[in-house]
């Protein structure tokens, strides 16, 4: 289990060293001094976009409490946590409110600026998206459609219908993707709109009522027409497009046989490790950028990894 943990840890956009302080973050006034703290920090976040100051090296923006009211008089921010005794926040902006803060600098997709930063800041910027997306498709009840009221921190919604008095939590959508094996080979698939190029492991998201090795057999099935086995956990990782959580796992195929079956996929190939590298080094494969989960699935088999 150490080892999963560790192999987490690594993966970008998990937060290392962050308490959430769930017990605290019940408290009105703790987060309202926490609020108030000057060493405190807030990310603004704008359609999903992060507040970074560009130049060769991106630098993400962190604002405190001063800097923020200079731009935004009407606060409503999340809590995120503390991490060396500081407390981090995501701010959501609304339209007419981030024109001021491009002066600071510029919202950018967190999928193109992410390597750029470092690990912490990835994540917590990850945090803070997923989180401020929630937050904007749910602020009405799905029960009675009543407006929500924010609670702990922004970690729960209130219904402010009485009569109702439903509470909603923050969403997270479960997906599987497995590095597919055979025989020395491992198997890559390509959607439609991707770049020209661009090949990956196979991902779907897990269904109601089913558990995620279930998930592997069925979206491997029904995407390649591979029946699979020893399937074995690698690691997990937080996917905030918008709100996924990423868990990986490799298994073996039983056969090599490929039939394409759900119009997922346009095309599946089985590669050996010399034909991937060289067919990347020709640039006739693009593999998935640094990121995510599935490039380090396809590292570590090109490493000669067999977990």
């Amino acid at each position: 289990m150490t080892e999963n943990l560790e192999k987490s840890s690594n993966n970008t956009f998990v937060a290392r060293g962050l308490e959430r302080e769930y017990t605290r973050r019940k408290e009105p006034e703790w987060l309202a001094r926490k609020m108030n703290d000057p060493e405190s920090l807030f990310i603004p976040v704008r359609q999903s976009k992060v507040l970074v100051i560009e130049g060769d090296v991106p630098a993400p923006v962190f604002l405190s409490s001063e800097q923020l009211a200079r731009y935004k008089q009407t606060q409503s921010a999340f809590f995120l946590g503390e991490q060396k005794g500081r407390a981090y926040f995501a701010v959501e902006l609304e339209e007419n409110d981030f024109g001021a803060f491009e002066l600071v600098g510029r919202f950018k997709d967190l999928r193109v600026v992410a390597p750029l930063l470092s690990h912490d800041e990835g994540a917590i910027f990850a945090y803070a998206q997923a989180l401020t997306y929630w937050h904007r498709r749910n602020r009405f009840c799905g029960c009675c459609g009543a407006g929500t009221e924010i609670r702990e921190g922004g970690h729960l919604l209130a219904c402010s219908n009485p009569q109702c008095g439903a509470v909603h939590f923050p969403r997270t959508d479960p997906a599987i993707i497995v590095l597919i094996r055979f025989g020395g080979k491992c198997l890559l698939g390509r959607q439609q709109g991707w770049a020209p190029g661009m090949y990956s492991v196979l991902a779907g998201f897990v269904e109601p009522g089913e558990s995620t090795e279930g998930a592997v057999v069925r979206e491997i099935l029904e995407e390649a027409g591979v029946r699979v086995g020893n399937i074995k956990y690698h690691s997990s990782q937080p996917w905030p497009f918008p709100c996924s959580l990423m868990l990986g796992f490799t298994a073996d195929a039983k056969d090599e046989r490929i039939t394409l079956g759900d119009s997922e996929l346009e095309d599946a190939r089985w590669f050996g490790r010399s034909e991937l590298l060289e067919a990347v080094e020709k640039g006739e494969v693009k593999l998935p950028p640094p990121v995510s989960i599935s490039y380090r699935l396809i590292e570590e088999w090109l490493k000669g990894g067999e977990w």
